[in-house]
């Protein structure tokens, strides 16, 4: 067993240097496999199943889905739909109390849904409005925690690329620990599953936000001309969430296929709307290229790493360590969330998907708990994790687009009242799991 915890601790040590995860979870697996092979410890054989797993990803229909929904948000992104869609928000809401902040979370709810990238959220977001925040007399703390939760959004709301990556790691996952358990029919989790699943939390939280808001009764300074709201701005992208979303979800398309939908949707209402020309449609190809590239490579590194991992016995270690916790599967449960948790300030999550889920899902699935509920606590715990100071990668990407006047402190306090109401939320969908398990048994089973 002290081979599996040297294993862990130096591939964690690695993966704080900075270089890229996908060779560091494939050099340091090759390398314990040769020490493992060598003193007698590691059967080759396992490698030998790598082939088979790497044909198993490329033909993934599910994973095909990740390109084509990177590329329709990217079109949104770069074809100003989602600057235009700020903009027609902040006219709608700007007569009503903190109707600015309370339009930034609707645009950050409605980009999530559109686009389901965080980073090009709050990138966006910071961009185009915390200059119109603080003009109108939001203050610097305030401003950057609302589009800092408000760009997060896209962690949980569907068609985020966290639950595409989710339902397909935790599927695999539920398989094994139902083989494992000597059923040999095995019950799966699908990427509707997972949408459906989120669709009540991703509603309650940007909610839970306006709500918050609304106490506040921030007076805008400015009143912007109703005569520039251009209603069409709205529907184009809403029109879109639905028809993405609504094929999937009742079964007239695949994930992929609702993807390839979106992708041509996007393309169609920036051609629409003039705002779409070679050199953007090659940057976003070439982007889409860049960032898809980037997840095969770190999901065949964290294939790599689970092979050699179960060779070294870590299943059977995992397993062990949490059968000896304390007599409690619930708290079990919440061990592991705290983990996860951390983990979400050094790592990005499609490295905790690839990487910690595979090896803690078999063994949480023995104890009996509910993958789709589990499926939406791990998103909104790694979502969590995102906004939390002083590691959370939403910050350093807001960081990166506000003013240098603006001190980082500021963003730390503007998050705080957020990050207390997700807290909040977790809470609830922990101690009710029908939060997350109503609506898939309602509408898909």
């Amino acid at each position: 067993m002290e081979i599996i915890i040297i294993f862990l601790v130096i591939t964690f040590l690695f993966l704080l240097s900075g270089f890229p995860v996908a060779f560091i979870l494939s050099g340091i697996s090759l390398l314990f496999a040769l020490i493992g092979v060598t003193f007698g410890y590691f059967d080759y054989s396992f490698l030998m199943a790598f082939p088979n797993r790497l044909y198993g990803v490329m033909g993934n229909q599910n994973l095909l889905a990740v390109p084509l929904f990177i590329f329709m948000g990217l079109i949104l992104e770069k074809t100003k739909i989602a600057e235009n869609l700020i903009h027609d928000m902040n006219a709608m809401f700007n007569e009503t109390d903190s109707g600015y902040a309370i339009s930034v979370v609707v645009v950050g709810a409605l980009m999530a849904a559109s686009t389901g990238i965080v980073g090009a959220s709050v990138v966006t977001l910071g961009l185009l409005t915390y200059p119109v925040l603080v003009k109108n007399g939001y203050s610097p703390s305030l401003a950057s925690g609302t589009i800092c939760a408000s760009g997060t959004l896209g962690q949980v709301i569907p068609p985020s690329l966290v639950l595409i990556l989710l339902a397909d790691v935790l599927s695999s996952s539920y398989q094994q620990a139902q083989l494992n358990m000597g059923v040999f029919s095995p019950e799966t989790i699908t990427i509707a599953d997972l949408f459906v699943g989120a669709v009540l939390p991703g509603l309650i939280l940007p909610l839970l936000y306006i709500v918050y808001l609304k106490t506040l009764k921030i007076k805008s300074i400015e009143k912007t001309n109703s005569k520039k709201f251009n209603l069409f701005n709205i529907i184009y992208p809403l029109g879109l969430m639905f028809i993405v979303l609504g094929s999937i979800i009742f079964g007239i398309a695949t994930p992929s296929e609702a993807a390839g939908i979106g992708a041509l949707g996007a393309i169609i209402i920036a051609y629409g709307k003039k705002d779409l020309s070679k050199d953007i449609l090659d940057n976003c190809v070439y982007d889409s290229i860049k960032l898809t590239s980037m997840v095969f490579m770190i999901l065949i590194g964290a294939i790599l790493f689970s092979l050699v991992f179960r060779g070294l016995e870590g299943e059977e270690f995992i397993h062990k360590l949490l059968v000896e916790l304390p007599n409690d599967k619930m708290l079990t449960l919440i061990i592991v969330l705290i983990i996860m948790f951390l983990l979400g300030f050094i790592l990005d999550f499609i490295e905790i998907t690839f990487i910690v889920i595979p090896l803690i899902g078999p063994a949480l699935f023995t104890l009996g708990f509910d993958p789709l509920w589990l499926g939406i606590l791990i998103a909104l715990v790694l979502q969590t994790s995102f906004i939390t100071p002083p590691f959370g990668f939403s910050l350093f990407y807001l960081r990166g687009v506000l003013p240098r006047d603006v001190k980082t402190i500021e963003i730390y306090k503007g998050i705080v009242p957020f990050l207390i109401i997700q807290v909040i939320l977790m809470i609830c969908v922990f101690a009710f799991p029908s939060l997350a398990t109503f609506l898939p048994e309602l509408l898909l089973k």
